[in-house]
């Protein structure tokens, strides 16, 4: 392994899980490191859990860094389309 930071946010959403159901996150997991399943020699991956639900309930994702880059440009301009006392 050669995960270079780990880092933790706080977040507040849903995510749709295993079979289906959706469940709501409470935090998000952000590291650069070796994929598990992604077909590049190093990703984003970013696991989005509930802290008190059971471990194997998450929604995992491995990003190029390219694609990682691609995604925060679009979460930004979508924020910033929107009106901003929505987005506070």
């Amino acid at each position: 392994m050669c995960t270079y930071a780990t880092l933790s946010a706080k977040v507040d959403g849903s995510a749709k899980g295993p079979g289906g159901r959706w469940f709501h996150v409470s935090d998000a997991t952000v590291y650069f490191d070796h994929p598990v399943y992604a077909l590049a020699e190093h990703t984003l991956n970013i696991d989005l859990t509930a802290a008190a639900g059971d471990p194997s309930t998450r929604v995992a994702l491995e990003l190029t860094a390219a694609s990682a880059r691609e995604l925060m440009e679009a979460i930004g301009a979508a924020l910033d389309s929107a009106p901003p006392e929505l987005t506070r």
